[in-house]
């Protein structure tokens, strides 16, 4: 039996060897199971869904294919403490629509900007602008958040416009999304006009039993209250890696995006998109 010792240079080698191959097979692992994690709401079309049929379920996508990373929802009803339950408690990576610069959050560069806008069925004289004397005497729905007509944007300015007895509200929370049923009450003729946030707006009446004409609303004057909004994506604070990676996402696929817009009829303010007016 030999006694020799190994070869120092030998088992050198080996190791330079073993320790190559397990910094190769340690980043394909990462690389192959790298994951993009969405928080959404699971029933909040035009947005999301848990079929996974709304406008950012189908960029959300997107984004994965162009990070190699595979998708995986983390699903909360959009209520008080988003934020809190979902990014707040590291369960997702990513919202994929929220206002930019919200203060929760971490946003990237915006890629579409809307409006409120106001929607009616095509062919009646119905109003939709602020300055319609229509406007104080023809029923007209609002979303509401809460009690107070005045706590939305558009119900501010109906009310500087003299709109009250004649104001119907549709409550956020209720039987489906209250776009949905302030167009459904609109093809019934149960109201004339409503005031809703762009993106619903294009979604539903897209989709109503009856022909819908769709118009920005230009905000009153001396309003204080915004009526357009540049929507981006938002990221954990402090995670500016994260949000520069989708910036150029953004950048990258840009036209994708454009076009899934564009197929969910989202109304679109920012300049080059203006639509319509």
């Amino acid at each position: 039996m030999s006694s020799r010792s190994p070869d120092p240079r030998a088992l050198a080698r080996w190791l330079a060897l073993a320790l190559a191959l397990a910094a190769m097979s340690t980043a394909d692992a990462a690389d192959a199971e790298r994951v993009l994690r969405v928080c959404a709401d699971p029933d909040n079309l035009p947005y999301s869904h848990q079929d996974e049929s709304g406008f950012e379920n189908r960029i959300a996508a997107i984004v994965a294919d162009e990070l190699g990373a595979s998708l995986q929802y983390e699903w909360q009803p959009l209520r008080r403490g988003f934020v809190r339950k979902t990014m707040g408690t590291g369960r997702c990576d990513v919202f994929i629509g929220v206002p930019a610069g919200f203060e929760r959050v971490l946003t990237t560069q915006p890629y579409y900007r809307s409006s409120y806008v106001f929607v009616w069925r095509r062919g009646d004289d119905a109003p939709h602008s602020f300055a319609d004397p229509g406007i104080a005497t023809r029923p007209i729905g609002v979303q509401l958040v809460g009690n107070d007509m005045a706590a939305t944007p558009p119900g501010h300015a109906l009310a500087r416009a003299g709109a009250l007895a004649n104001v119907v509200g549709y409550p956020v929370y209720g039987d489906g999304p209250a776009a949905r049923r302030m167009v459904d009450a609109l093809a019934s003729h149960a109201i004339d006009s409503a005031l809703l946030w762009g993106p619903q707006a294009g979604y539903f009446a897209r989709r109503a039993a009856v022909p819908m004409e769709i118009a920005v609303a230009d905000a009153p004057a001396g309003l204080q209250a915004p009526f357009e909004f540049a929507i981006a994506m938002g990221v954990a604070r402090g995670n500016a890696a994260m949000r520069d990676e989708l910036d150029a996402v953004l950048r990258r696929r840009r036209n994708d995006i454009d076009a899934v817009l564009a197929q969910y009829a989202v109304p679109r303010t920012d300049p080059g998109q203006e639509n319509p007016r």
